[in-house]
């Protein structure tokens, strides 16, 4: 306690600053620390989904609230004739759209396909007619629950001109005037159709986690103000010999 006495000179509206800014700072880098957590548990989870054997398609909202990016196996027909188009990139970042195709299930329900990617000049289903696969069919997909995206700046769906900028199940059922519509929809896999078109296997699985970069630039800050509130009230010996 003296070489505090002796060395540092507290001043008042300095400490009264420095001491609040340290809580924040310690506590927004506690935050993300907690954060990279939950999203490393995020990633884990979702991982595991997508590792996991294909299942049927569930007939509930509650029974897929637990296969969200699991493998599904779908059986039915195509409404080819009823096609939606999402504005979209593909996984390569080109410019298109996704198609997303009604199917009839085998049990009479309808389930929405995001059957995958084209570019502009193949929106035209006549483009890609051997793509229009008819009759019964089967394909694998990642089953999605529709959670309308977050935030202003996405776009609002534009139903009356066919343009979506995310799923929108109520909407796109009424769109194409459609009953008994399941409350989830299927992006189809990667196994490519005839023709080449339209292109699946675009879910995009990836999630950010920048957590930790996060926390250790809050720390940093926090340790960068108590050195600079360190310095601003240290006395070097010569200086504190000088004032006795």
């Amino acid at each position: 306690m003296s070489f505090l006495r002796e060395r540092f000179h507290f001043t008042l509206w300095p400490t009264l600053f420095t001491i609040p800014a340290l809580l924040v700072l310690l506590g927004l880098g506690t935050w993300q620390v907690q954060r990279l957590a939950w999203k490393t548990a995020l990633i884990d989870q979702r991982n595991a989904a997508l590792a996991a054997p294909a299942v049927p398609v569930p007939e509930s909202l509650q029974a897929a609230q637990k296969l969200d990016f699991h493998h599904v196996t779908v059986h039915g027909t195509f409404d080819h004739a009823k096609e939606l188009y999402i504005g979209a990139f593909d996984l390569r970042d080109i410019e298109g759209f996704q198609v997303v195709t009604p199917m009839t299930l085998d049990d009479g329900n309808i389930l929405l396909i995001n059957r995958g990617f084209v570019p502009p000049n193949h929106k035209d289903p006549a483009t890609r007619a051997d793509g229009q696969i008819q009759g019964p069919t089967e394909l694998t997909g990642v089953l999605r629950l529709a959670n309308p995206p977050r935030g202003w700046l996405i776009p609002q769906n534009r139903p009356g001109d066919n343009f979506w900028f995310y799923v929108d199940i109520p909407a796109m059922a009424a769109t194409d005037h459609l009953q008994g519509v399941l409350p989830f929809f299927v992006e189809a896999g990667p196994a490519p159709n005839p023709g080449g078109f339209p292109i699946g296997g675009q879910t995009r699985d990836y999630i950010p986690n920048d957590h930790l970069q996060y926390a250790i630039t809050w720390y940093l800050f926090a340790l960068t103000l108590a050195v600079i509130y360190f310095i601003y009230h240290y006395k070097k010996p010569e200086a504190t010999e000088a004032g006795r």
